[in-house]
């Protein structure tokens, strides 16, 4: 579905990504993990087309997304920092989203599923920073889109927000949906993810099931192999 070829992205003299190729299949839900800078973000505010590659590509359905942007609406993007208008409402935001996208949302579930219902009539910057990210969450899920790229999703969510998000993204997979995440919490990759991709200083250092990591370094603790590909490549110290 998303096919990423030979990708580089260079700020300067810092090479970010660094010849990136990975395929993202449809109806699957891929986690990529890695250390704070190593290029996760920035890979996936590329497919988003917010970051222009340097050379080389990436196609949707087969097409090349570079200098185009209709495709973009069949993608519904969670940001790691969503930067609110600190002014508006919750409610008053929601309706701005569905006027950007020119499409109704389907939110009244979500604010249930949330507790969202004392919170809609609050100004943002008057929310603290659960509910800020639960409102970063039914502002992505109010949409029904083919593919869910979400970037550090579970940001700041309570125990019980953190249950029923992961409920819901268990709804979207069984839908079929194509879901890219990444997130810090490796038990929750274990539990969700059909593969998962460790990108590290700009490049892949692996892609495939949890299990295959697990047998590739003779492990029964994902988190226990993650920590063999840092050590191999003499990198300490970072949190995943």
């Amino acid at each position: 579905m998303i096919d990423i070829t030979n990708l580089h992205k260079r700020y300067g003299k810092i090479e970010v990504l660094k010849g990136v190729n990975l395929s993202i299949d449809a109806g699957k839900t891929t986690a990529i993990l890695g250390p704070n800078g190593s290029g996760k973000t920035t890979l996936i505010k590329s497919i988003l087309g917010i970051v222009k590659p340097t050379t080389g590509d990436i196609c949707y359905l087969g097409k090349s997304i570079l200098n185009q942007w209709l495709y973009r609406n069949e993608i519904a993007y969670l940001p790691q920092i969503a930067r609110f208008p600190e002014n508006l409402k919750v409610r008053e935001l929601v309706h701005f989203i569905e006027n950007l996208r020119d499409q109704k949302g389907n939110y009244e579930d979500l604010v249930n599923l949330f507790e969202l219902k004392f919170s809609l009539e609050k100004r943002l910057r008057n929310l603290s920073g659960g509910t800020r990210q639960k409102v970063n969450l039914l502002l992505t899920f109010m949409f029904d889109c083919p593919v869910y790229i979400l970037d550090e999703p579970t940001s700041g969510l309570d125990p019980v927000a953190l249950i029923r998000f992961k409920s819901l993204l268990n709804e979207k997979r069984l839908q079929q949906k194509t879901i890219l995440i990444t997130t810090h919490i490796i038990h929750m990759v274990e539990e969700i993810a059909d593969e998962m991709v460790f990108l590290l200083e700009g490049n892949i250092y692996y892609q495939g099931s949890c299990e295959g990591l697990l047998a590739n370094h003779h492990e029964t603790d994902l988190e226990k192999a993650i920590a063999s590909i840092l050590s191999n490549n003499h990198v300490e110290n970072i949190k995943i």
